[in-house]
């Protein structure tokens, strides 16, 4: 056991000494949110369309995956892990302190996600082994170099994430595996485990920054933390994502997920959201928190409500609360990390209603009006992509540039 502490804490020196190597010349490539958020801002642009060109049957599916595959597959392990990493990879230096991959290192991560978004669009050119393992091995990747800052700064609170990392890891796997004909089944499961576990990321991270960044923004408000409401919450969304992995457990699931969607909405109660209504970089993240509720309660009443379809929260959650934080986040980072005034632009501000107006399109049609649904999928899915790429038209000279007060990053 000793030999093998010695061992690891090498590795760990080495890996920490890797990421302590001078600054790459492109701005680009200075800290991990940078190419990441590019990349997945230009990808949401594009991977939407074409996935509406596939399902109107303008085309054919791309991939192994089958055309309702790839799409669930790609916004997850496409589009959100890209977000997932760039924070993380900038969070990181912040919490301990400590370098994250910059330079050649960081534009060989970005290449290796780039990759798989290719080859997975592309597998009757390329093995599909060779794309299973270059899509798999990301999210190892980007754990590798998240633990060793957070071991040696001792930073325990978040040493969780590399593993959450690591378990998605293995449901992209399955998937892969599944598709490969290697596996019969696990597919569905291992799709809803992304969903919940992506779910329970941004209840953890959403409950920290949020209150946060209010109570900094608007100092004449009180912004109140109920300890036992995010004990609660957050608890409550660790239940769902368990219950979920068992069959025999799937009647708890309606009653459970309406106990989460309760407990967070009790949870948001505190933060003041409506005092937030005329700051954009503040409402679009209460916005996007507040879908996660509404998911959680779509999701409960699936199974009791006819017309409230699973579908229903799937979307709530992704293109809502998923779309509205990440592109909250994105802007607001790009913003703060380059040493800019964290104000939304016009064109961002826009991009924040087109989302939720994608978001409620996407959810209320098929509900509402279901003989609408194809006219409402195809609009909802136009104002997705129109979102992101004004915040890729409005973000990228930002993203390139080097900081505009001389500090690295």
């Amino acid at each position: 056991m000793q030999r093998i502490a010695t061992v690891s804490a090498r590795v760990i020196r080495r890996t920490h000494a890797l990421l302590s190597g001078p600054p790459f010349r492109c701005s680009v490539f200075n800290l991990g949110f940078r190419p990441l958020f590019l990349l997945a801002g230009a990808f949401a642009t594009l991977v939407i369309p074409l996935w509406l060109v596939i399902f109107t049957g303008l085309g054919s599916a791309p991939s192994y995956l089958g055309s309702v595959g790839w799409h669930a597959h790609e916004m997850l392990f496409g589009y959100t892990m890209a977000v997932v990493a760039g924070f993380l990879l900038t969070a990181v230096r912040n919490w301990t302190g400590l370098p994250t991959p910059s330079g050649p290192l960081l534009a060989g991560l970005a290449l290796l996600w780039l990759s798989a978004r290719f080859m997975l669009v592309a597998t009757a050119l390329v093995p599909v082994w060779l794309v299973a393992a270059i899509d798999v091995s990301f999210l190892p990747a980007i754990a590798g170099v998240l633990l060793p800052p957070l071991w040696r700064s001792r930073n325990r609170r978040n040493l969780v994430f590399p593993f959450i990392l690591l378990a998605l890891a293995g449901a992209n796997l399955v998937i892969h595996l599944q598709a490969l004909g290697m596996l019969a089944s696990g597919s569905d499961r291992a799709l809803q485990f992304t969903l919940n576990a992506v779910t329970l990321i941004l209840v953890v991270i959403g409950g920290r920054v949020i209150p946060v960044f209010t109570a900094n923004a608007l100092p004449e408000i009180r912004v109140r933390r109920l300890v036992w409401a995010d004990v609660l919450a957050v608890g409550l969304v660790i239940l769902v994502l368990a219950i979920d992995l068992f069959p025999f457990l799937y009647a708890l699931t309606g009653p459970v997920a309406l106990l989460a969607a309760a407990a967070n909405l009790i949870r948001m109660w505190r933060w003041r959201s409506l005092a937030t209504r005329r700051v954009p970089m503040l409402w679009i993240l209460h916005l996007g928190y507040a879908w996660i509720v509404v998911a959680l309660a779509l999701k409960g009443l699936a199974g009791m409500v006819p017309v409230v379809t699973p579908s229903a929260a799937v979307h709530a959650l992704t293109v809502g609360a998923i779309g509205s934080l990440t592109l909250g986040m994105m802007s607001r980072v790009a913003l703060g990390h380059t040493g800019r005034t964290i104000v939304a632009s016009t064109p961002i501000i826009a991009a924040f209603i087109l989302i939720n107006a994608s978001a409620i399109i996407r959810v209320v049609i098929p509900i509402a009006v279901p003989g609408f649904y194809l006219p409402g999928l195809i609009v909802a899915g136009l104002l997705w992509s129109s979102a992101f790429a004004l915040f890729v038209i409005h973000h990228t000279p930002i993203l390139m540039q080097p900081r505009i007060d001389g500090k690295p990053g």
